[in-house]
Protein backbone atom coordinates (compact mmCIF):
# COMPACT_ATOMS: atom_id res chain seq x y z
CA UNK A 1 0.00 0.00 0.00
CA UNK A 2 1.39 3.40 -0.99
CA UNK A 3 -0.11 6.41 0.74
CA UNK A 4 0.18 9.63 -1.33
CA UNK A 5 2.54 12.21 0.13
CA UNK A 6 1.01 15.63 0.81
CA UNK A 7 3.36 18.17 -0.77
CA UNK A 8 3.42 21.57 0.98
CA UNK A 9 1.80 24.50 -0.85
CA UNK A 10 4.15 25.99 -3.42
CA UNK A 11 5.98 22.70 -3.97
CA UNK A 12 8.65 23.36 -1.32
CA UNK A 13 11.38 20.74 -1.07
CA UNK A 14 11.07 18.67 2.09
CA UNK A 15 12.38 15.42 3.52
CA UNK A 16 10.16 12.64 2.16
CA UNK A 17 10.18 9.34 4.00
CA UNK A 18 8.74 5.97 2.99
CA UNK A 19 8.59 3.11 5.49
CA UNK A 20 9.31 0.31 3.02
CA UNK A 21 9.30 -2.39 5.72
CA UNK A 22 8.50 -2.32 9.43
CA UNK A 23 9.13 -5.84 10.77
CA UNK A 24 12.21 -7.21 12.49
CA UNK A 25 14.37 -10.00 11.07
CA UNK A 26 12.31 -12.76 9.49
CA UNK A 27 9.37 -10.48 8.71
CA UNK A 28 5.79 -11.05 9.79
CA UNK A 29 4.57 -13.72 9.81
CA UNK A 30 7.95 -15.33 10.40
CA UNK A 31 8.44 -18.36 8.19
CA UNK A 32 9.15 -20.82 11.02
CA UNK A 33 6.81 -19.48 13.70
CA UNK A 34 3.33 -20.75 14.55
CA UNK A 35 2.60 -18.34 17.41
CA UNK A 36 -0.87 -16.81 17.67
CA UNK A 37 0.20 -13.58 15.97
CA UNK A 38 1.87 -15.30 13.02
CA UNK A 39 -1.08 -17.67 12.65
CA UNK A 40 -3.46 -14.69 12.57
CA UNK A 41 -1.37 -13.08 9.84
CA UNK A 42 -1.42 -16.26 7.76
CA UNK A 43 -5.20 -16.38 8.16
CA UNK A 44 -5.47 -12.81 6.89
CA UNK A 45 -6.64 -11.46 10.24
CA UNK A 46 -3.52 -9.28 10.71
CA UNK A 47 -1.56 -7.49 7.99
CA UNK A 48 1.78 -9.00 6.98
CA UNK A 49 4.95 -6.90 7.15
CA UNK A 50 8.28 -7.02 5.35
CA UNK A 51 11.64 -6.55 7.04
CA UNK A 52 12.75 -3.12 8.22
CA UNK A 53 13.88 -0.66 5.53
CA UNK A 54 13.27 3.05 4.86
CA UNK A 55 13.66 5.25 1.79
CA UNK A 56 14.33 8.98 2.01
CA UNK A 57 14.80 11.87 -0.40
CA UNK A 58 15.23 15.62 -0.26
CA UNK A 59 14.30 16.39 -3.86
CA UNK A 60 11.99 13.55 -5.04
CA UNK A 61 14.68 12.43 -7.53
CA UNK A 62 17.60 11.09 -5.49
CA UNK A 63 16.49 8.37 -3.08
CA UNK A 64 18.54 6.71 -0.34
CA UNK A 65 17.80 3.48 1.50
CA UNK A 66 18.20 3.27 5.25
CA UNK A 67 19.26 -0.37 5.58
CA UNK A 68 18.92 -2.90 2.78
CA UNK A 69 16.27 -5.47 3.65
CA UNK A 70 16.25 -8.97 2.11
CA UNK A 71 12.75 -7.92 0.97
CA UNK A 72 14.03 -4.86 -0.89
CA UNK A 73 13.00 -6.08 -4.35
CA UNK A 74 9.36 -6.37 -3.26
CA UNK A 75 9.57 -3.08 -1.38
CA UNK A 76 10.96 -1.16 -4.37
CA UNK A 77 8.37 -2.68 -6.68
CA UNK A 78 5.58 -1.54 -4.33
CA UNK A 79 6.79 2.10 -4.33
CA UNK A 80 6.33 3.87 -7.65
CA UNK A 81 8.75 6.69 -6.77
CA UNK A 82 11.52 4.07 -6.67
CA UNK A 83 10.75 2.37 -9.97
CA UNK A 84 13.59 2.20 -12.52
CA UNK A 85 14.15 4.70 -15.31
CA UNK A 86 14.41 6.88 -17.25
CA UNK A 87 16.92 4.66 -19.08
CA UNK A 88 16.58 0.88 -19.26
CA UNK A 89 18.94 0.43 -16.31
CA UNK A 90 18.45 3.75 -14.54
CA UNK A 91 17.34 3.96 -10.92
CA UNK A 92 16.49 6.79 -8.54
CA UNK A 93 18.21 4.80 -5.76
CA UNK A 94 21.61 6.37 -5.09
CA UNK A 95 22.78 4.08 -2.30
CA UNK A 96 22.21 2.89 1.24
CA UNK A 97 22.98 3.88 4.81
CA UNK A 98 23.45 0.83 7.05
CA UNK A 99 22.72 1.11 10.76
CA UNK A 100 24.47 -2.17 11.62
CA UNK A 101 25.71 -5.45 10.14
CA UNK A 102 22.72 -7.65 11.01
CA UNK A 103 21.81 -9.94 8.09
CA UNK A 104 18.28 -8.55 7.75
CA UNK A 105 19.70 -5.04 7.38
CA UNK A 106 22.41 -5.82 4.81
CA UNK A 107 21.30 -8.87 2.78
CA UNK A 108 19.35 -6.66 0.38
CA UNK A 109 22.63 -5.34 -0.97
CA UNK A 110 22.90 -8.55 -2.97
CA UNK A 111 19.57 -7.73 -4.63
CA UNK A 112 20.98 -4.34 -5.69
CA UNK A 113 24.13 -5.87 -7.19
CA UNK A 114 25.03 -4.68 -10.65
CA UNK A 115 23.59 -1.19 -10.20
CA UNK A 116 26.51 1.04 -11.12
CA UNK A 117 27.63 3.93 -8.95
CA UNK A 118 25.82 3.19 -5.70
CA UNK A 119 27.34 4.50 -2.48
CA UNK A 120 27.02 2.67 0.83
CA UNK A 121 27.62 4.32 4.20
CA UNK A 122 28.19 2.31 7.37
CA UNK A 123 30.24 2.59 10.59
CA UNK A 124 33.75 1.23 10.21
CA UNK A 125 33.22 -2.04 12.17
CA UNK A 126 30.32 -2.83 9.85
CA UNK A 127 32.39 -2.09 6.74
CA UNK A 128 35.08 -4.43 8.07
CA UNK A 129 32.58 -7.22 8.81
CA UNK A 130 31.16 -6.89 5.31
CA UNK A 131 34.54 -7.04 3.57
CA UNK A 132 33.91 -10.49 1.97
CA UNK A 133 30.46 -9.40 0.72
CA UNK A 134 31.86 -6.10 -0.53
CA UNK A 135 34.43 -7.93 -2.63
CA UNK A 136 31.68 -10.01 -4.24
CA UNK A 137 29.38 -7.04 -4.90
CA UNK A 138 32.15 -4.94 -6.41
CA UNK A 139 32.74 -7.66 -9.02
CA UNK A 140 29.25 -6.95 -10.41
CA UNK A 141 29.60 -3.15 -10.39
CA UNK A 142 32.07 -1.09 -8.36
CA UNK A 143 30.43 0.75 -5.49
CA UNK A 144 31.76 3.40 -3.17
CA UNK A 145 31.93 2.39 0.49
CA UNK A 146 32.21 5.16 3.08
CA UNK A 147 32.46 5.52 6.84
CA UNK A 148 29.04 6.65 8.08
CA UNK A 149 30.60 7.98 11.28
CA UNK A 150 32.59 10.71 9.56
CA UNK A 151 33.24 13.36 12.18
CA UNK A 152 31.31 16.19 10.50
CA UNK A 153 28.67 13.99 8.88
CA UNK A 154 28.10 13.81 5.14
CA UNK A 155 25.85 15.30 2.48
CA UNK A 156 23.70 13.13 0.22
CA UNK A 157 22.61 13.92 -3.31
CA UNK A 158 19.24 15.58 -2.97
CA UNK A 159 20.22 18.12 -0.32
CA UNK A 160 20.22 15.97 2.82
CA UNK A 161 22.88 16.20 5.51
CA UNK A 162 23.40 13.14 7.70
CA UNK A 163 25.14 12.49 10.98
CA UNK A 164 25.53 9.08 12.62
CA UNK A 165 25.39 8.45 16.37
CA UNK A 166 26.55 5.22 18.07
CA UNK A 167 23.77 3.34 19.88
CA UNK A 168 24.88 -0.31 19.82
CA UNK A 169 26.88 -2.57 22.09
CA UNK A 170 28.09 -5.52 20.06
CA UNK A 171 28.52 -7.25 16.69
CA UNK A 172 26.06 -9.65 15.06
CA UNK A 173 26.30 -13.36 15.86
CA UNK A 174 28.29 -14.25 12.75
CA UNK A 175 31.20 -11.99 13.75
CA UNK A 176 33.82 -13.55 16.09
CA UNK A 177 33.75 -12.12 19.64
CA UNK A 178 35.44 -8.75 19.90
CA UNK A 179 35.94 -5.97 22.38
CA UNK A 180 32.79 -3.97 23.17
CA UNK A 181 32.32 -1.21 20.61
CA UNK A 182 29.23 1.01 20.47
CA UNK A 183 29.89 1.71 16.79
CA UNK A 184 28.39 -1.66 15.82
CA UNK A 185 25.00 0.07 15.61
CA UNK A 186 24.20 3.69 14.84
CA UNK A 187 21.23 6.01 14.62
CA UNK A 188 21.10 8.37 11.65
CA UNK A 189 19.91 11.95 11.84
CA UNK A 190 18.78 13.16 8.41
CA UNK A 191 18.19 16.89 7.86
CA UNK A 192 17.02 18.90 4.88
CA UNK A 193 19.50 21.71 4.29
CA UNK A 194 16.86 24.03 2.87
CA UNK A 195 14.11 23.71 5.47
CA UNK A 196 15.91 22.40 8.55
CA UNK A 197 13.41 19.55 8.88
CA UNK A 198 15.09 16.54 10.51
CA UNK A 199 14.28 13.00 11.49
CA UNK A 200 16.12 10.29 13.40
CA UNK A 201 16.17 6.66 12.31
CA UNK A 202 17.19 4.16 14.99
CA UNK A 203 15.84 0.61 14.51
CA UNK A 204 18.27 -0.76 17.08
CA UNK A 205 18.79 0.96 20.43
CA UNK A 206 20.63 -1.04 23.09
CA UNK A 207 20.26 1.51 25.89
CA UNK A 208 18.60 4.89 26.26
CA UNK A 209 21.31 7.43 27.08
CA UNK A 210 21.46 11.16 27.75
CA UNK A 211 23.14 11.52 24.36
CA UNK A 212 20.18 9.84 22.67
CA UNK A 213 17.79 12.16 24.51
CA UNK A 214 19.81 15.11 23.21
CA UNK A 215 19.66 13.70 19.68
CA UNK A 216 15.85 13.46 19.73
CA UNK A 217 15.64 17.05 20.93
CA UNK A 218 17.08 18.10 17.55
CA UNK A 219 14.51 16.16 15.47
CA UNK A 220 10.99 16.74 14.19
CA UNK A 221 10.32 13.02 13.77
CA UNK A 222 11.88 9.82 15.10
CA UNK A 223 11.48 6.32 13.64
CA UNK A 224 12.60 4.08 16.48
CA UNK A 225 13.29 0.59 17.76
CA UNK A 226 9.99 -1.01 18.73
CA UNK A 227 11.28 -4.58 18.35
CA UNK A 228 10.07 -6.00 21.66
CA UNK A 229 7.11 -4.83 23.73
CA UNK A 230 8.18 -6.22 27.11
CA UNK A 231 11.28 -7.60 28.78
CA UNK A 232 10.00 -11.16 28.53
CA UNK A 233 10.54 -10.95 24.76
CA UNK A 234 13.82 -9.06 24.69
CA UNK A 235 16.73 -10.29 22.60
CA UNK A 236 20.24 -8.92 22.30
CA UNK A 237 20.73 -5.26 21.50
CA UNK A 238 17.16 -3.96 21.80
CA UNK A 239 15.53 -1.88 24.51
CA UNK A 240 11.91 -2.95 25.21
CA UNK A 241 9.01 -0.59 24.67
CA UNK A 242 7.55 -1.01 28.18
CA UNK A 243 8.78 -1.77 31.68
CA UNK A 244 11.48 -0.10 33.78
CA UNK A 245 13.79 1.81 31.50
CA UNK A 246 11.59 1.11 28.47
CA UNK A 247 11.55 3.44 25.49
CA UNK A 248 7.89 4.48 25.87
CA UNK A 249 8.64 6.21 29.18
CA UNK A 250 11.69 7.91 27.66
CA UNK A 251 9.70 9.10 24.64
CA UNK A 252 7.28 10.90 26.94
CA UNK A 253 10.08 13.45 27.40
CA UNK A 254 9.76 14.40 23.72
CA UNK A 255 6.09 15.32 23.14
CA UNK A 256 7.00 17.74 20.34
CA UNK A 257 8.59 15.03 18.21
CA UNK A 258 6.53 12.79 15.94
CA UNK A 259 7.40 9.30 17.26
CA UNK A 260 6.98 6.09 15.28
CA UNK A 261 7.88 2.53 16.26
CA UNK A 262 9.35 0.20 13.64
CA UNK A 263 11.31 -3.09 13.45
CA UNK A 264 8.51 -5.05 15.16
CA UNK A 265 9.35 -8.63 16.14
CA UNK A 266 6.80 -11.36 15.37
CA UNK A 267 6.24 -11.75 19.15
CA UNK A 268 5.25 -8.11 19.60
CA UNK A 269 1.54 -7.47 20.42
CA UNK A 270 1.87 -4.06 18.72
CA UNK A 271 1.39 -5.99 15.48
CA UNK A 272 -2.30 -6.29 16.39
CA UNK A 273 -4.13 -2.96 15.85
CA UNK A 274 -6.85 -4.08 18.28
CA UNK A 275 -4.52 -5.02 21.14
CA UNK A 276 -4.27 -3.28 24.50
CA UNK A 277 -0.56 -2.85 23.73
CA UNK A 278 -1.36 -0.79 20.63
CA UNK A 279 -3.91 1.25 22.59
CA UNK A 280 -1.31 1.94 25.28
CA UNK A 281 1.29 3.13 22.78
CA UNK A 282 -1.15 5.20 20.75
CA UNK A 283 -2.47 6.72 23.96
CA UNK A 284 1.05 7.87 24.73
CA UNK A 285 1.20 9.66 21.39
CA UNK A 286 3.45 7.13 19.64
CA UNK A 287 2.49 5.66 16.25
CA UNK A 288 2.77 2.22 14.69
CA UNK A 289 2.51 2.54 10.90
CA UNK A 290 2.24 -0.05 8.15
CA UNK A 291 4.62 -0.90 5.33
CA UNK A 292 4.25 1.68 2.59
CA UNK A 293 3.39 4.58 4.89
CA UNK A 294 4.78 7.86 3.57
CA UNK A 295 5.18 11.24 5.23
CA UNK A 296 7.14 14.46 5.05
CA UNK A 297 9.31 16.12 7.67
Amino acid sequence: MVIPIPIPQGGAIVVRVVLLGTAAGGGFPQWNCACALCAAARDGKLPSRTQDCVAVTGNARDWWLLNASPDVRTQLAATSALWPGPGPHGTPVRGALLTDAEPHHVAGLTVLRGAAGLKVYAPQPVLTALAPARAVLDRYAPWEWADGLAEDGFVLAGGLVVTAHPVGDGPPAYVPPRRPDDRWAVAYRVEDLATGGAFVYAPRVAAWTDAFDDLLETADCAVLDGTFFGRDEVGTGHLPVTGPGGSLTALARHPGVRRIYTHLDNTNPLLDPGSTARAQVNGAGVEVLMDGAEFVV
